[in-house]
This record gives structure tokens, C-alpha cells and sequence, in this order.
């Protein structure tokens, strides 16, 4: 891809010697590197992680586990697996075995065979020996359903860099990923905007193009807003000092009934997220470096109004919002309470409300704002804005709407960003009716 201004660019060689050398101690490295030792420190310091079922640290511990307490899905993991590499997701048990994510079968001694690959260190660092665990499989957030397959869980990549979060991307499950959300292995990364949690541009890294719809579907990767955003950025923060990490990417998974919870802490977190957000992260360091942060609270306020951009949602009060979805009815008030109930569609790309001009001449508008030009089908055009009422999700907003000609647009509304700094955007609700 072509980055205009490639000196911004944070390249391995300069990730390593400016950010990982002088900010990561080897010993706060080695837990990041060990995945139990990790939840040890975070579950001590009241975390939410992903609960263990069982740790095999030898062949007589695999010998001795009784098979029948295991839950019909769970995830097998090695303890210092790197890139993915070992984690078999079982999404559920057959008359015939466990279903592994991509589809396969396997059987007890199947997982046997594989935790005995895991002892011998195939999958990691350095091929050191090493050892296994059985974890709870996340249940997927409706917020997901459409983006994953074959059973994985998506999650959020959080980098953070003085305690501040600086930049933050959507990794989702792929058919090519066999159902794991790495990158490397065939995963999409999705931009995420700092400040209100929505998601931006994707990238699928093993092809090397962007992508507008999550593959096979119709569903649309931008616009997105991520659940619980403001806890997962404060519980990166948390898991930065906790670790003793100087410069860390923090892995947050989001259940269905628990919310965020960590995965994992990565001392060397990969550069694929300056592809998803179509940013310079190496400038984003160099912004908050040597900044005096007080609390998780004020580092994540930083980041949020450092990398944030304007698009008119409230940083403090993210999940009090109501949800609407990508179609919505809204009721347009007019004038000697004239009302028209309308399917409009809600659009972030757009800045302003826009409305068909013939109901707006059935609610007889007269409050003229003045005019505005605009880009249409057509090319530019000039439309008149009015001072009006509307009622979406049972609340009234007072706003300025542009008045279109939209015949044989499937919509007769457009709602903008600017009227939507009380809801939050989810294009998976469907509005029944």
C-alpha cells in the first residue's frame, strides 16, 4: 500500500530499539511471554480474564484428567505458543468427537497428541519445551454474529505506550484463519477510532488489499462501534503498568454475558495495526511520550482526545447510549403537530440529516436556516436546510436537516453523525416491522 508519509511509519528495526529495548524489561517480557503466568498477575490484581479449566504440565497430568468434567467447547492453548500457533478452538462435542473450529473431528487422544506436541515445544519460542491448559471458550457477543466463523471470537488489539492507549484495531476470524482472529494466519484487521470506539478501514493482511464487507457476507466491517469500549481502554492501561510493560498490545475478548476480558499481553505486538487504522503509529509515540499520566482514567482521556476524531459522541458516557441500527423509523415533526413516520437509514459517513423534500412539504416546514451545497448523484447541488424535529429510538432531537430530492432512493431520511451523539451504531440490529 502507498503511505504518503513513510518516515511516520513504525518499522520493526525501530519498534525493537526505541520502544521495546528501553521500555520492556526482560523479566516483564518473560510474563508476557508465559500466558499462565500472566493471568496469575492479572487475576491477583482483579482483572477480568478468560477463567482456566486445567493446566497439563506433564504426561501424568494428562494422564490423570478425567475427560467427562470438560465443557461440550473449550480452547487448548500452549503457554508460550507465539502468532497463534497450537490453539485449538473445540466449539462443541458430536456423538463422533470434539468439532474443531475449521470443521474437523477429533478425539481424545487426538488433544492428547497435540498437548504431547506442545510439551515438546513445536509451538514455541525458541521450540522450548513447554506446557498446555485448557481454557473456557468465550460465547460470542450478538455484536459478532456476523463477523467470525466457524465458532471463533474476534477481539480488540489495544497498543499502549505510557500507559496511554494510542492506537486500536477489530481482529475477526476467517475461513482462511480456520476461526482464530491472528493476522497472520488469514485474520482481518478492522481500524478502530480511538475516541468513540467505531471501527474505520479493514485490512486483510494475507491478501494485501482492503475490504469493505466481511468475506462471503454483505455485512459491512465500518461503523461498527465496539461494546464496553471505555473499559477495554482502561483495561488496557491497567494491564500495561500491571505487567511492567513500558510498551505493550493488550487482547481483549468480549463475552455475552461477562463483557472484556484479557487474553493476553504481547511485548512485541505486531505492526499490521498501523495497516488496519491507515496510521502512523510511530508518531502517535512520539505525541505521548513523556507525558505525566496520573491514573488509567486520565491516560485513557488523553488518548481519546489525542487520536480521537470529531464525530460528536460523549468520551464518559459510551454505555448509556441507545443502539440503533443501519435502517431506523424516525418520526419527522412539522408544523400544528403535523408527523411522518418514515424508514430512514443511518449513515456516519454523512455529516448532516437529510430528508425527501415531499414530506417535508407535507409537514408544511417554514423555519429556513439558510442553504448549503452538496455532492449528489447529480454532482453539486444546492439544498435549503431547515430548524425541525425528530423522534428516533423514543428520543426527540432538535436539529437541522437538509431537504433532497431522493426519489427512487430506498430511503426517504438519511441520518447523519451530527444527530447521533446519543445512540450508538450497530449495523446488525435489524429493525423489525
Amino acid at each position: 500500500m502507498f503511505w504518503p508519509k513513510a518516515e511516520k511509519i513504525l518499522g520493526m528495526n525501530a519498534r525493537n530499539l526505541l520502544y521495546i529495548k528501553p521500555n520492556n524489561p526482560r523479566s516483564a517480557i518473560r510474563l508476557a511471554d508465559d500466558k499462565l503466568a500472566t493471568k496469575r498477575l492479572l487475576k491477583k490484581n482483579k482483572m477480568p480474564i478468560v477463567p482456566l479449566i486445567d493446566v497439563f504440565e506433564s504426561i501424568y497430568d494428562l494422564e490423570d484428567f478425567d475427560w467427562k468434567t470438560l465443557p461440550s467447547s473449550f480452547v487448548v492453548k500452549p503457554c508460550r505458543g507465539f502468532g497463534g500457533e497450537g490453539i485449538w478452538v473445540i466449539k462443541g462435542l458430536t456423538r463422533n468427537g470434539w468439532k474443531l473450529s475449521e470443521g474437523i473431528l477429533v478425539g481424545e487422544e487426538e488433544i492428547k497428541d497435540h498437548i504431547l506436541n506442545i510439551f515438546d515445544g513445536n509451538y514455541s519460542l525458541g521450540n522450548e519445551p513447554d506446557v498446555a491448559y485448557f481454557e473456557e471458550k468465550v460465547k460470542l457477543h450478538p455484536r459478532f454474529k456476523k463477523l467470525t466463523f466457524g465458532g471463533g471470537i474476534p477481539d480488540v488489539r489495544v497498543i499502549v505506550y505510557n500507559q496511554i492507549p494510542v492506537m486500536a484495531m477489530l481482529r475477526l476470524p476467517t475461513e482462511m484463519s480456520k476461526g482464530k482472529a491472528n493476522l497472520a494466519q488469514g485474520g482481518i484487521g478492522v481500524g478502530v477510532e480511538i475516541a468513540s470506539g467505531i471501527t474505520t478501514k479493514a485490512y486483510w493482511e494475507t491478501k494485501d488489499k482492503f475490504i469493505t464487507r466481511y468475506p462471503g457476507t454483505r455485512q459491512k466491517l465500518n461503523g461498527l462501534k465496539i461494546p464496553f469500549w471505555r473499559d477495554i481502554l482502561e483495561i488496557s492501561s491497567l494491564c500495561q503498568k500491571i505487567s511492567g510493560l513500558g510498551y505493550a498490545g493488550i487482547d481483549i475478548v468480549i463475552d455475552a454475558k461477562k463483557g472484556p476480558m484479557v487474553l493476553e499481553l504481547n511485548a512485541r505486538p505486531g505492526l499490521g495495526i498501523q495497516n488496519a487504522n491507515v496510521g502512523y503509529l510511530k508518531s502517535r509515540l512520539e505525541r505521548v511520550a513523556g507525558l505525566k499520566v496520573s491514573s488509567p482514567a486520565k491516560a485513557v482521556r488523553i488518548g481519546r482526545e489525542l487520536f480521537g476524531e470529531e464525530i460528536g459522541l460523549d468520551l464518559d458516557k459510551d454505555n448509556e447510549k441507545s443502539v440503533v441500527g443501519a435502517v431506523e423509523e424516525v418520526i419527522f415533526l412539522g408544523r400544528k403537530g403535523k408527523k411522518e413516520k418514515v424508514l430512514a437509514k443511518v449513515d456516519t459517513g454523512a455529516y448532516m440529516t437529510s430528508l425527501d423534500y415531499r414530506v417535508a412539504e407535507k409537514l408544511g416546514l417554514s423555519k429556513l436556516k439558510g442553504r448549503r451545497k452538496a455532492l449528489s448523484s447529480l454532482g453539486e447541488e444546492w439544498r435549503d436546510i431547515y430548524e425541525m424535529e425528530m423522534i428516533m429510538a423514543k428520543k426527540k432531537i432538535k436539529t437541522n436537516v437538509s431537504v433532497a430530492d431522493r426519489k427512487g432512493l430506498t430511503y426517504l431520511a438519511i441520518i447523519g453523525r451530527k444527530d447521533l451523539s446519543g445512540f450508538l451504531v450497530d449495523p446488525n440490529k435489524v429493525k423489525k416491522g
